[in-house]
């Protein structure tokens, strides 16, 4: 399995946001995205999960361009999980209530993914009554429920304590051992295996 880009570019309205973006990715490999915020890093891992196209380039998964065939893009976004900024969490809802949807969807084991994320004993809590970290956890909760061959992750770390940070290591870890790719911006460290680092800068410094 490969995901790459080539030469890609993206604006934000009239504004070069993204230029020139290349890099290459196989089975077991990492790309850690960094720079200052609002620099594009978003937006590049928006582009990576198929719901915005970019303006220059494109994205092949196996080489082959998921934004020329709607078959072949319909199939990369079954093989990806994606995490954003926000939770995208019902806070009436209790914690299980809003993965259970997920489980059923997926045919996935929910009470053996609450147990690796540490939320087993949060199962019956409503999400509003969840601290910011909790609510972080629920939302990677629905990133394990998907069996997926690439993880999209938006500053996943948000909100965890140092523990929870060494726990969900461990846990992409495991992933990447079983062939996944991880693909992630954050401000954290984080020691994943075979990791590629890639600095966005403004364009007009490249």
């Amino acid at each position: 399995m490969t995901i790459s880009v080539a030469n890609l570019s993206a604006f934000r309205d009239d504004k070069l946001i993204l230029k020139k973006i290349n890099f290459s990715l196989l089975s077991k490999e990492a790309l850690i995205i960094r720079g200052s915020n609002g620099i594009g890093k978003s937006t590049l891992l928006r582009i990576l999960a198929g719901f915005k196209k970019p303006d220059i380039g494109n994205i092949l998964w196996n080489s082959k361009k998921i934004f020329d065939n709607p078959e072949i893009h319909a199939n990369y976004i079954q093989n990806i999980a994606w995490l954003g900024h926000s939770n995208a969490l019902k806070p009436s809802l209790t914690l299980k209530e809003n993965l259970n949807l997920y489980a059923k969807l997926y045919q996935t084991n929910l009470y053996e993914t609450l147990k690796k994320l540490n939320l087993s004993h949060l199962a019956d809590i409503p999400i509003q009554q969840l601290s910011s970290g909790q609510k972080r956890r629920t939302a990677l909760a629905r990133i394990l429920l998907k069996p997926a061959e690439i993880w999209l992750l938006d500053e996943p770390t948000v909100g965890l304590d140092q523990e929870n940070i060494q726990n969900l290591i461990k846990i992409f870890s495991s992933f990447q051992e079983n062939g996944g790719i991880i693909l992630v911006s954050t401000h954290t460290e984080l020691p994943l295996m075979n990791a590629k680092i890639l600095h966005l800068f403004p364009p007009s410094l490249q």
